[in-house]
């Protein structure tokens, strides 16, 4: 990691970036990316994709890979607002309830970020005996405001978008911890594979498309589009998966997978088996560590809009093991940062772009 790419990942992870709501951050993972694409494709969505095109003297040049991550992260909808100020939400994604009391947020509008927070009624107050986790309809957000006409006036409405506030962070020298980990620093590995590929000087067989998807947060919805736009050979993501070893785990049904222990590799119906062995191959020659997963019916992450786009994509997922997903403190290794980028580089460099993955030929 350069000093460059490193305050990239800052800017980039301290940047909102909401579902429905991408892109200024969109605009900054772009504006990084540039100097080391061809070009570049923007949706009417929002997902953003930069093309490095196949050598030209390559026979293989049309054939189409795709490395992605997921942009978008999850947040909060004003639902209702009340006669003396305070608003009322409902989720924009997997938002967790339980975690919100007491946070501070942004809420979004035209006008720009206004502050608020998310209030909660003293302890001295509550019958602690009758006290229940939180449900997203006991949760209400405080302006600052009296009245509902004063919180129009600060730009506000139902509709507004809002954040959790907090800013990514280094833990004992191992660790980035912050918010919207899943899966920014999913844009940010595979836009570090893109400068490694333009600064040693890589001219790959075959045409790469980095992709940088919107709402997989709600339904994987901006892979879904992007996959039949740009009708792929083969397609690698990159998401976030469950580090298994902090308390209130069960391994038997979780898995066994730890922050630490490099990249894991995902079996599961999606996931196409040949391409699997292949990366696996690459890993195992260049001494990369790897965790292995399990999944039943599907992955959960864009990897499934890609499989099954049109006809069928060849299709693997490479995850980052992550410490409590959806909360403003996500947790990942910086070694298996660094991993997942070598890897995911790896086995670019030896796709020779005349792979045939099928089971039966």
């Amino acid at each position: 990691m350069t000093e460059q790419s490193k305050t990239f990942l800052y800017q980039y992870l301290n940047n909102a970036s909401p579902t429905g709501f991408e892109s200024s951050g969109q605009q900054l993972w772009l504006d990084y990316l540039k100097p080391y694409i061809d070009e570049y494709i923007v949706d009417t969505y929002g997902t953003a994709v930069g093309v490095i095109h196949g050598a030209d003297d390559s026979p293989t040049k049309d054939y189409k890979v795709v490395i992605e991550a997921h942009s978008d992260e999850i947040s909060w909808f004003v639902n209702f607002i009340s006669d003396d100020g305070y608003l009322y939400v409902r989720r924009n994604g997997g938002s967790d309830a339980v975690i919100a009391p007491s946070m501070r947020v942004n809420l979004h509008t035209k006008q720009g970020v206004v502050q608020g927070v998310f209030g909660w009624p003293a302890i001295h107050v509550r019958d602690l005996a009758k006290d229940t986790a939180p449900k997203v309809t006991d949760l209400f957000i405080d302006v600052g405001a009296h009245t509902k006409d004063e919180v129009a006036a600060m730009g506000i409405h139902v509709g507004t978008v809002c954040t959790f506030v907090d800013g990514l962070t280094e833990m004992n020298g191992r660790y980035f911890v912050g918010r919207a980990l899943d899966n920014r620093m999913g844009g940010f590995m595979i836009a570090e594979v893109a400068r490694l590929l333009k600064e040693n000087g890589i001219r790959l067989p075959y045409t790469l498309y980095i992709v940088n998807a919107v709402q997989e947060e709600i339904g994987l919805r901006g892979a879904e589009m992007i996959a039949r736009r740009l009708k792929p050979d083969l397609a690698i993501c990159t998401d976030v998966t469950h580090d298994t070893q902090s308390p209130k785990y069960d391994k038997k049904e979780q898995g066994d997978l730890k922050c630490g222990s490099g990249p894991v590799l995902c079996y599961g119906p999606a996931v196409q088996n040949n391409l699997l062995d292949f990366m696996i191959g690459v890993a195992d020659k260049s001494e990369i560590p790897f965790q292995r997963q399990a999944v039943s019916r599907s992955t959960g992450t864009d990897t499934d809009a890609f499989a099954y786009a049109a006809e069928g994509v060849a299709s693997a997922l490479i995850s980052l093991p992550l410490k409590y997903m959806h909360t403003t403190v996500e947790t990942v290794h910086q070694e298996d940062v660094q991993a997942v980028i070598r890897l995911m580089y790896d086995v670019l460099l030896t796709l020779k772009g005349d792979e045939d993955f099928r089971y039966i030929k």
